[in-house]
């Protein structure tokens, strides 16, 4: 049985709101302002003239940064889990960011979107420099590492592929690529229950006036926001439509191909998105060789292509499914400390 880490953390959480600009006129109608929880290392106030790394934590669908600050029974929180890394010698003390990204459709895959709202331009435009302004970190994209799993994941090898300037390191845990094979056969389910709704507003409807959520509902509400966040369209409600046809569940080519123009597989064809991958100190991924998702194919896909344009990067597959695998930070954490806290100037 995995063991439980009885101990506090042992640095300061602090919390920050940001008003959004990015966020302003979202179709959701979500909320503008939004709460960044940051982790301040053990011994933070004991040298006002020492500087850290910062890491920023993407969460997968359904969750929020301030989740990952959570108490768990046989785990840890990621500040637990900083913190023994660090006593183990494993890496140094970082400034940690925890930002909620939270959606009424139940998640975020940090991209710019007229439904979900900027989000890609909140993290990088917007809380980036608000974090460097109040906590003593580093500074430049060179001691930054953003990393995550699921959405998280795929939130964060999206930003190495298009926003590198912002970013020294990326850690990608079983991040969402191959859409062709995690979407699409998801895809014409959605549309029948939907269409048994009455349609995308119905169907909100009806998950904001249930008494409780349920798996099923939840998987179709992802399919929900990935629409929202892959292909909106201001005509719709809340900006929401699906790349199938809600009758024959035809696909709608043209709709679709707008969706994988966001699929890191398809990205890394593009040499600018490589050459960014190439400018980065420290790349990350990981996948279960089990995931239900089938999102290892897309995992070696992706590290294909990496492989063949030469572009340097840390890859492992590990025997297990897509749940309950926040063990594999033990991996990536050190990883992306030794790429960015070499990166120190003297």
């Amino acid at each position: 049985m995995p063991v439980h880490n009885f101990r506090r953390p042992s640095g300061r959480l602090v919390e920050i709101e940001i008003a959004s600009a990015a966020l302003e006129g979202n179709l959701l109608g979500d909320p503008t302002r939004r709460l960044v929880a940051v982790y301040l290392p053990p011994g933070y106030a004991d040298d006002p003239a020492r500087r850290y790394p910062l890491f920023v934590d993407l969460v997968g669908f359904t969750g929020s940064g301030l989740a990952h600050l959570n108490w768990k029974a046989f785990g840890e929180s990621v500040p637990q889990r900083l913190d023994r890394l660090v006593e183990e010698g494993c890496m140094g003390p970082v400034v940690a960011a925890f930002p909620d990204c939270f959606t009424s459709l139940g998640g975020n895959q940090y991209i710019d979107s007229a439904a979900m709202g900027r989000w890609e331009a909140f993290l990088i435009d917007e809380m980036l420099p608000r974090l460097e302004a109040e906590f003593r970190l580093l500074p430049g994209r060179e001691h930054r590492a953003v990393f995550g799993k699921s959405s998280g994941g795929y939130g964060s090898i999206v930003h190495g592929l298009r926003r590198a300037e912002a970013w020294g390191a990326v850690a990608c845990h079983s991040g969402d690529m191959a859409f062709d094979l995690c979407y699409r056969a998801h895809l014409p389910a959605t549309a029948r229950f939907l269409a048994a709704k009455g349609g995308v507003a119905p169907f909100l409807e009806a998950f904001a006036a249930a008494p409780k959520t349920t798996d099923e509902w939840l998987h179709h509400m992802e399919m929900v926001a990935m629409a929202a966040s892959y292909d909106p369209d201001p005509a719709a409600p809340k900006g929401i439509r699906l790349p199938v046809d809600p009758e024959t569940a035809e696909m709608d080519e043209v709709r679709w191909a707008a969706w994988k123009a966001h699929d890191p597989v398809e990205l890394v064809k593009q040499e600018q998105c490589r050459e960014n991958l190439r400018s980065l100190r420290g790349l990350y991924l990981d996948c279960g060789v089990n995931d239900q998702y089938h999102l290892v194919h897309g995992a070696r896909a992706f590290v294909r292509a990496l492989r063949a344009a030469g572009i340097p990067h840390r890859f492992e597959e590990f025997d297990d499914d897509h749940t309950n695998v926040d063990y594999r930070m033990d991996t990536s954490l050190p990883f992306l400390y030794e790429s960015i806290a070499g990166a120190v100037r003297s």
